[in-house]
């Protein structure tokens, strides 16, 4: 069957490609893309902060920002005469995680540039990513805390991440868990509620740090030696 144009462009399909557009159009900017990945730290920023970040005029970050909410990627909270921006919701901070590792992937004759400190230890939006992460993923799997496809929990593992401390959502309003693919590292990390809640440990326990305002994580003594009793993590050559 042929389509006529017009019965194309009516179709509810043409919705979605402009939809599609707009967002590609969005991310079509350094500029842009500097300030969503700025804000894969989770928290809120200023309109000033992320023109800083994107090396640009405060007049011409603004117009950016302007593109950025008007694609549904970014959202913006005033309080009194100030006006945060952050990351729309979890699903957009994963597209911009698997945009990450598709684009390092289009170039593999290029050595990675991700800076050490990031590819060891930083927050993929509310969890942790990195090298770190890649391997209590890789040893939860093992150890048969979760299912081989990550998309769950077992009795064992909820068992265990509660002992450790880990406050887990008994009604999460999103994934309880699933596997994030790491960008840098090329391999999973442990997204979803339980992802979340896990960094919120390792944060309430000093066994990471973090400065504000920064993705990146440090692992402290205490957290070096808590996290190779526990998810067997080898530290030895960082």
């Amino acid at each position: 069957m042929s389509l006529t144009r017009k019965q194309y462009d009516e179709h509810p399909d043409g919705v979605l490609e402009q939809a599609m557009s707009a967002v590609a159009a969005a991310l079509a900017d350094p500029s842009r893309v500097s300030m969503l990945c700025a804000l894969m730290n989770g928290r809120a920023w200023t309109a000033t902060e992320l023109s800083v970040v994107a090396d640009i005029a405060p007049s011409t970050a603004s117009g950016h920002l302007t593109k950025l909410l008007g694609s549904g990627l970014i959202r913006c909270l005033s309080q009194g005469r100030h006006r945060y921006y952050s990351l729309a919701n979890r699903e957009i901070a994963g597209l911009i995680e698997n945009l990450m590792g598709v684009s390092m992937r289009a170039q593999p004759a290029r050595a990675s540039s991700t800076p050490l400190r990031l590819r060891h230890a930083r927050t993929c939006y509310d969890h942790l990513a990195g090298e770190v992460a890649v391997g209590v993923y890789a040893f939860m799997v093992e150890a048969q805390w979760l299912t081989t496809d990550g998309d769950t929990l077992t009795p064992e593992g909820r068992e265990q991440l509660l002992g450790l401390g880990v406050k887990l959502n008994p009604r999460p309003r999103r994934k309880a868990c699933c596997p994030c693919l790491d960008w840098s590292e090329r391999r999973y990390h442990l997204g979803g509620d339980a992802g979340a809640a896990l960094l919120v440990l390792f944060l309430e326990k000093r066994w990471l740090s973090q400065a504000p305002g920064y993705r990146e994580l440090t692992v402290t003594e205490r957290g070096r030696t808590a996290l190779q009793q526990l998810f067997h993590i080898d530290f030895t050559c960082c």
